[in-house]
């Protein structure tokens, strides 16, 4: 037992134990499991310059083996980007073993990074570690030595660990969606009683878009028109999106900013379909729940680990599939889902995203998102397409 926990702290593997604690407890990285991935250790964060960290204890001894690395390295690298949607991943290798032989200069690759680090004190004179990670030479220090420190560093991922995991079930964990279930019995009652009553077609005169009346001072149109709908298949097929649709947002981003995001993305829905449609009139939550798909694709670029393949696979092409399907046919508000879901993405940024979204970013998203309204109001008002 004592041998084993003496090869366990040898320098090699304590540089590994040192550099998972910083990377992982002061920057917030997080291990990726790779399958057949041997003698190394792969960590991503998205938000960093540095998107991937490895660190690579086997011995490498020659440039054949050093370039055969590289290739593997790329091949890996190429599938997490596909994984995640994203163009650039800058990597750093960090290599321990590293012979005497192997040139680095001459076998890198774009956006890949080497580092050669055969003992704690070669971080103090690396100018790559000083410009990218100037605290991690005094992060490295530590008071606690040997199985101390083996405890300290192994509790403190542990721990991180732990809270990372239970952010993630709070964001994931699946809420009852009370207020997509209002949504959708609102708009349901709002057709079916003035149906029962004989005075539908009054009410979509008097709510939903209609440029020349919203002109003259209705503005309350620009929101009434998301809750009506034209007949009962435009109900029920916007129901069932704001079912599907609406309940993921709902229960990803909380309750009360899914609210915010409908109603946001509800206007200027209206704001935009009004500049393209003349008098004539529209209804509908389509543009509302084009909001909510843009929401949900900003809540999966930051969550893209985990949601990477849903995106590209199902999300995106949705999007796309019904804004062509807009364009192709008649009777159809396209103008309306295309300022739905700007609206709808610029919102979200300016309501940010839990554990993600900085206040830099949000800050942002406030100022292009009034930005984007004002523009609209003023095509809508004062200037004449």
């Amino acid at each position: 037992m004592e041998q084993g926990i003496e090869i366990m702290l040898d320098d090699k593997n304590l540089i590994v134990m040192k550099l998972l604690h910083y990377f992982i407890t002061e920057k917030n990285y997080n291990p990726i499991i790779l399958q057949g991935v041997e003698n190394e250790i792969w960590l991503e964060n998205l938000s960093e310059d540095y998107k991937i960290i490895r660190i690579v204890s086997n011995y490498i001894h020659n440039d054949e083996q050093f370039r055969f690395d590289m290739f593997k390295t790329k091949r890996i690298v190429k599938k997490i980007k596909n994984k995640t949607l994203s163009f650039h991943m800058n990597t750093l290798s960090i290599f321990l073993d590293l012979g005497e032989n192997v040139n680095m200069s001459n076998n890198v690759i774009k956006d890949v990074d080497c580092l050669k680090i055969a003992e704690e004190t070669d971080f103090l004179n690396n100018d790559l570690v000083k410009t990218s990670f100037p605290d991690i030479t005094h992060k490295l220090e530590y008071s606690e030595e040997g199985l101390q420190l083996f405890a300290k560093i192994t509790n403190d991922i542990n721990s991180h660990n732990k809270t990372d995991a239970e952010k993630m079930e709070e964001v994931f964990k699946p809420k009852v969606p009370y207020i997509t279930y209002g949504l959708i019995i609102l708009c349901s009652l709002l057709y079916i009683i003035p149906i029962l009553f004989g005075s539908y077609d009054f009410l979509v005169y008097v709510f939903s878009i209609h440029k020349s009346s919203i002109q003259n001072g209705e503005f309350y149109r620009l929101l009434t028109a998301s809750f009506l709908h034209g007949n009962f298949l435009h109900l029920a097929f916007n129901c069932y999106a704001l079912f599907v649709i609406g309940s993921q947002v709902e229960s990803f981003l909380g309750k009360i900013k899914y609210l915010l995001i409908y109603l946001f993305s509800a206007v200027t829905a209206s704001l935009m379909s009004m500049l393209f449609i003349g008098n004539d009139l529209s209804l509908g939550a389509s543009g509302a729940i084009f909001g909510l798909m843009g929401a949900l694709v900003y809540f999966g670029y930051h969550y893209r680990v985990y949601l990477g393949n849903v995106m590209k696979s199902q999300i995106i092409p949705l999007i796309v599939f019904n804004l062509l399907l807009g364009f192709t046919l008649t009777g159809i508000d396209n103008f309306a889902h295309i300022g739905g879901l700007i609206g709808g993405t610029l919102i979200t940024i300016a309501l940010g995203v839990k554990y993600k979204s900085s206040a830099f970013e949000k800050i942002n998203g406030w100022i292009i998102s009034i930005i984007y309204v004002a523009f609209l109001i003023y095509l809508g008002f004062a200037y004449v397409i």
